[in-house]
């Protein structure tokens, strides 16, 4: 006679301990949250827009520039990758880096007009720096995935302190 428990498998409960431990706490939430607000509020677009739709703009281009560090988080602490997410955070990468590289591209295709386009003071720096910033969280990443990927493997496995 056997008997079944009802633990769940292996690696499941390496997700489940993964993500309880990195994202499930409001104040790990916060430690994003909370910077791209005071940034909203300090360094916004300065067009003739509402105030709070100006510092709602750029709390999402803040916001965006770091929302993916989350996802990198657990990926890291469960040191493997499945190869969906392996693949949807690259094709992020990739669109990341296009994003960035077609603002740098109108930038100086427009010979910085565009900046002024977008206002004036810290504003337009801050939105190319967010590209940037974000492009570069992912590129580590997509190191990784393009490294595996001409390995052979079909499963991405993180080393420690990627992210």
């Amino acid at each position: 006679m056997t008997t079944t428990t009802s633990s769940s498998p292996p690696r499941l409960s390496i997700l489940s301990e993964s993500l309880s431990s990195s994202i499930s706490s409001p104040k790990r939430r916060l430690v994003l949250v909370v910077p791209c607000a005071v940034l909203a509020l300090c360094i916004h677009p300065t067009t003739s827009h509402n105030l709070l739709n100006r510092i709602s703009w750029a709390f999402c281009v803040y916001l965006e520039a770091v929302s993916v560090l989350p996802q990198l988080r657990v990926m890291q602490n469960t040191k493997i990758v499945e190869p969906f997410t392996a693949h949807y955070v690259f094709a992020l990468g990739v669109a990341r880096f296009l994003s960035c590289a077609h603002w740098v591209l109108q930038v100086l295709d427009s010979r910085g007009r565009l900046l002024v386009a977008l206002g004036y003071g810290l504003w337009p720096s801050m939105v190319l720096i967010s590209e940037i910033v974000q492009t570069f969280i992912l590129a580590d990443f997509c190191y990784y995935y393009i490294k595996s990927v001409f390995g052979g493997q079909l499963v991405l496995r993180l080393p420690s302190g990627v992210v």
